[in-house]
């Protein structure tokens, strides 16, 4: 008979290597969820994302006339959910989640705009019409600092500045 693990009741600091686990997550999860500032209350949506090669940028790309669009224009202050519970679904002690702040801007065509949707498209290759569309932005998140929270409670936090 297997034991039931014990949830925690105080938050533990972890050492978790996040990099690495932003990388991993790349390669399983698809998507995110995107929190913006919409006039003083959050916003959320939910969007396909990819991770540069070096983890430093979050890549994703939103019509130009919708209110993610508008709230990162009037705000770049951005925070990423990356999750993996729908493959843990019975077992809270197995997920991870990492939250992801920065700052987004959307990224003019050109030499960086090829770079990003080149690396976009690896990841989203059905989303090549869909960024290449004259309504579409490309976006660039530079992170600022990522949360890893696994086993619950355990937290490790990454400045990247």
């Amino acid at each position: 008979m297997k034991t039931k693990e014990q949830v925690p009741v105080k938050t533990q600091k972890g050492t978790a290597a996040i990099p690495e686990r932003l990388k991993v997550f790349n390669t399983e999860e698809y998507f995110a969820v995107l929190a913006t500032d919409d006039g003083h209350q959050p916003y959320t949506s939910l969007l396909a994302y990819a991770l540069s090669p070096d983890a430093k940028k979050i890549i994703f790309a939103t019509p130009k006339k919708t209110r993610k669009y508008t709230n990162i224009i009037s705000s770049a202050n951005i925070a990423l959910l990356i999750d993996n519970r729908s493959k843990r679904k019975k077992s809270l002690m197995e997920t991870e989640a990492i939250t992801i702040i920065g700052m987004a801007k959307p990224v003019r065509k050109g030499k960086a705009w090829d770079e990003l949707a080149k690396i976009f498209l690896m990841k989203h290759p059905d989303l090549e019409d869909f960024i290449n569309s004259p309504a579409t932005a490309l976006m660039a998140v530079d992170i600022t600092q990522c949360i890893h929270v696994s086993r619950f409670q355990t937290v490790s936090v990454l400045n990247y500045i």
